[in-house]
């Protein structure tokens, strides 16, 4: 599709995070600057869209080039875009978009603009507008942990924090949800978008 858009020539492909940063090095390398990566959030065994996206924006204090990283993927809750954005991607797009709205995002983000998808705007502004507490980041991430049906103390180990933070984190997500368990947590969270189904 990009192929096609006048003003666009595709530098690479990659399959993964770790491949996109060995391309970024060989371009940089031949002396070949690149405006934009285009980048999906899970892509296979190798290392995901978020995590490359960090490292991608990161490159910069290494002095090598920096391009803006444009996320284009299916996924659009919560945890998704908030991933995305903190890790400092330019923007959000949805596969199912419209191929011109694509080529506008491609090109704002390259330019150095924000692009989101309407629907994904729509979720960043109801999530700031909304009366009901918003989840933070790491409640975010202690709710997919929760969704894998890991226990207080896995929690703990794998966010190394304490148990007693753990269920500290645990009483506020419930009470922001407005639910009392954790599976009402789950189901709750999955049916606002915040998390993905299990």
């Amino acid at each position: 599709m990009l192929t096609d858009f006048d003003g666009i020539a595709v530098a690479a492909e990659a399959s993964d995070g770790a491949a996109a940063l060995r391309e970024l090095d060989r371009l940089d390398g031949l002396r070949e600057p690149v405006d934009l990566v285009l980048m999906d959030l899970q892509m296979g065994a190798g290392m995901d869209g978020v995590t490359a996206t960090a490292k991608i924006t990161g490159r910069a204090a290494e002095g090598k080039s920096a391009p803006p990283v444009l996320i284009l993927t299916t996924y659009d809750t919560d945890a998704d875009i908030l991933a995305a954005v903190e890790a400092g991607a330019s923007g959000y797009m949805l596969k199912d978009a419209p191929p011109e709205q694509i080529r506008e995002a491609v090109l704002a983000a390259a330019a150095g603009r924000t692009a989101l998808a309407p629907e994904v705007a729509a979720r960043l502004m109801g999530r700031i507008r909304s009366p009901q507490p918003a989840l933070s980041a790491r409640e975010v991430e202690l709710l997919e942990l929760l969704a894998t049906g890991m226990g207080n103390r896995a929690i703990a180990r794998q966010l190394y924090i304490s148990e007693a933070t753990v269920k500290t984190h645990l009483v506020h997500i419930y009470a922001k949800l407005g639910v009392e368990n954790r599976t009402a947590a789950i189901a709750e969270a999955v049916k606002r978008r915040i998390i993905r189904t299990p």
